[in-house]
This record gives structure tokens, C-alpha cells and sequence, in this order.
């Protein structure tokens, strides 16, 4: 059975497991296993309202993950909530843990008032399932380039 839940405050190991799981589907260890922010760190991130982390567990783990960040707007009294990131393992994909982790957004986006909910997916072919369950769920898919500037 699938569980999906919103972490809050104290869920320093379910933080770890949704970082591995990125770390894991995205094979990206430098980027969500090699640097590990300490638990102080992790407890404050769990803390801001602002950031969202959602977690999928099936059979005593955990097997998707997403997060995000509300973004208050500056040009109206009103906020967006973007996914940053989400994941699924591959051997529980197609099995309704994103469309979940997705709903759960969703709702917290309501009771945040935000007016919409974003995600940007890549071009690349392997990244053709997440479209279409982006485009599945979404209003409208608009064309966008990601440019990376060092700071």
C-alpha cells in the first residue's frame, strides 16, 4: 500500500530517505548523498513553511519523493508553489506515486492560497513519462529554457 505524506518539523530521517531517493532515480549522489547537510540544518529547512517535502513509501520504504518551494509573488498579493524536484523509484512507477505526491502539492498549494502550482521537465526522451503526467494534470505547457549562471 502506497502512503504519501507532506515532512514536517523532526522528520530528519524522512528527509535523508527523500534525499536518497533523488540521489538514487536521478543517479546523482554528488548532488543528494555526498554533502549531507547536518541535522540542525535539515530541522530548520523542515521548519520554514516556504519549502515542501513530500514522501511516498510502499512496503516499509520510501520510493518517491518531491520537493518544492511557495514562492510569494511580488507583483500581486499571491503566491505560486514550484516543484523543484520529484522522483519515483522505477520499480513503483506507473502505480499512482507522483499523481499522489502531485495531489498533496496541490492541496497544500490551496491552504497556502497559492494561485498555481509549476513544474519544469526536461527535453530529454527519457523524460517522456514525467511530461505526460505533467500534461495529464496541467491547464497549459508552455516552451521555457533552464540557463544555470554562476553566481
Amino acid at each position: 500500500m502506497l502512503a504519501v505524506r507532506r515532512l514536517v518539523s523532526g522528520d530528519i530521517a524522512e528527509f535523508r530517505a527523500m534525499n536518497a531517493v533523488f540521489s538514487d532515480v536521478f543517479g546523482e549522489p554528488e548532488n543528494y548523498a555526498d554533502a549531507k547537510p547536518d541535522d540542525s540544518y535539515v530541522a530548520a529547512w523542515l521548519e520554514n513553511s516556504t519549502n515542501v517535502a513530500i514522501i511516498a513509501e510502499a512496503d516499509g520504504k520510501a520510493v518517491g519523493a518531491l520537493a518544492g518551494y511557495v514562492l510569494p509573488k511580488f507583483e500581486q498579493d499571491r503566491s505560486e508553489l514550484y516543484i523543484y524536484d520529484l522522483a519515483v523509484d522505477e520499480n513503483y512507477r506507473r502505480r499512482g506515486a507522483a499523481t499522489a505526491m502531485i495531489e498533496e502539492t496541490r492541496r497544500i498549494a490551496r491552504e497556502r492560497g497559492a494561485w498555481t502550482v509549476f513544474v519544469q521537465a526536461d527535453v530529454f526522451p527519457e523524460d517522456e513519462p514525467a511530461r505526460a503526467l505533467y500534461r495529464k494534470l496541467a491547464t497549459g505547457e508552455l516552451q521555457a529554457h533552464h540557463f544555470d549562471i554562476v553566481p
